[in-house]
């Protein structure tokens, strides 16, 4: 940074959020309720159920096919992993899990019947490639208006302290991907390039996308996140907080090209039968309440689990992108 003045944005990003030594996801950075966020495989286990049901859904679109693989990108600690072992989907048997985490902490609670990668595996091959929550902590450039053109925005440095700072002009293929007269924005190549890679690696199936995300690049926010609690700027205590970003859904089929399918997680997921699975848990926990065992107290749980994650101010509202 003292030779050039600045660095780019993305990989200060990059470094506070994986770096191996200090990043927030190689320290501290967990999900769960003890953890910093909670993620929808973390509510419990009703997600993995229903997302086993749509693997099973996808192989049989696929034509059953002998091997069928399934990507948990940016799998955290494995809990989804977990959850679908569990509910024992039909395609159980040829079902080929790899659970993609860039932190090297994370993949080490990974459970032992998943192959664990660092990256996405080589294709082509037929399955899905799912990831919840993973774009929108994948690196950014922020982009500002400045003197009438659109510039990127670098990290500078002064008395000790990061600030943002002027950078290059944006570059034309990247302004085209905005409205005209925009005052700013966020440019999200790694997450194109992500799609990119993972839609072609597939022969058939599906990529689907569960995120925060926006119709309009204009009202992209980043926001940082520490304990469950919003923090400030990005640039402040690199490291211990959680930095996310809105995926920009215009620029991102602006560059990949559009999804299949738009919806949000709730219409997703009663597509998938969450209804029906929460009515059996109401039917299971009212004949055997008296019992209590555990059981019955997970069936009592899908009704409080099914509560958030349909609801639509919160993880029922995130989006699902599905490309195929």
């Amino acid at each position: 940074m003292e030779t050039e003045g600045s660095i780019a944005y993305d990989e200060v990003v990059e470094l506070a959020l994986y770096d191996p030594n200090h990043g927030f996801y190689a320290t501290s950075g967990q999900a769960g309720r003890r953890g910093d966020f909670i993620t929808s495989p973390e509510v419990g286990p009703l997600f993995g159920e229903l997302v086993a049901s749509y693997l099973d859904q996808e192989w049989d679109r696929c034509g059953n096919p002998d091997e069928f693989v399934f990507v948990d990108a940016g799998a955290g600690p494995g809990t989804l992993a977990r959850t679908i072992a569990a509910a024992n989907p039909r395609c159980a048997d040829v079902l080929r899990y790899v659970a993609v985490e860039i932190s090297d902490a994370q993949r080490e609670s990974h459970p032992p019947f998943v192959e664990s990668a660092s990256q996405l595996p080589t294709g082509p091959f037929d399955g899905v490639i799912f990831a919840n929550e993973l774009l929108d902590n994948l690196t950014f450039t922020p982009v500002r208006r400045h003197d009438g053109e659109l510039r990127t925005v670098r990290v500078g440095c002064e008395d000790d302290e990061l600030m943002e700072v002027v950078g290059d002009r944006l570059a034309a293929e990247d302004v085209s991907h905005f409205k005209p007269g925009i005052v700013g924005g966020v440019v999200q190549q790694a997450a194109a390039n992500w799609l990119e890679h993972a839609r072609t690696s597939l022969t058939q199936g599906s990529v689907v996308v569960i995120d925060y995300a926006r119709d309009r690049s204009e009202d992209v926010e980043v926001r940082t996140y520490l304990g469950h609690e919003r923090g400030t700027s990005p640039l402040v205590q690199l490291g211990s907080n959680d930095i996310t970003v809105d995926v920009d859904l215009a620029q991102l089929q602006s560059r990949v090209g559009p999804a299949t399918e738009l919806t949000t997680q709730k219409a997703f997921l009663e597509e998938l039968g969450i209804e029906d699975l929460v009515e059996e848990g109401r039917a299971h926990w009212k004949e055997n309440a008296a019992v209590g065992d555990l059981g019955a107290l997970k069936a009592r749980s899908r009704v409080r689990e099914a509560e958030a994650l349909l609801d639509p101010e919160g993880l029922g509202g995130f989006t699902v992108a599905t490309w195929r």
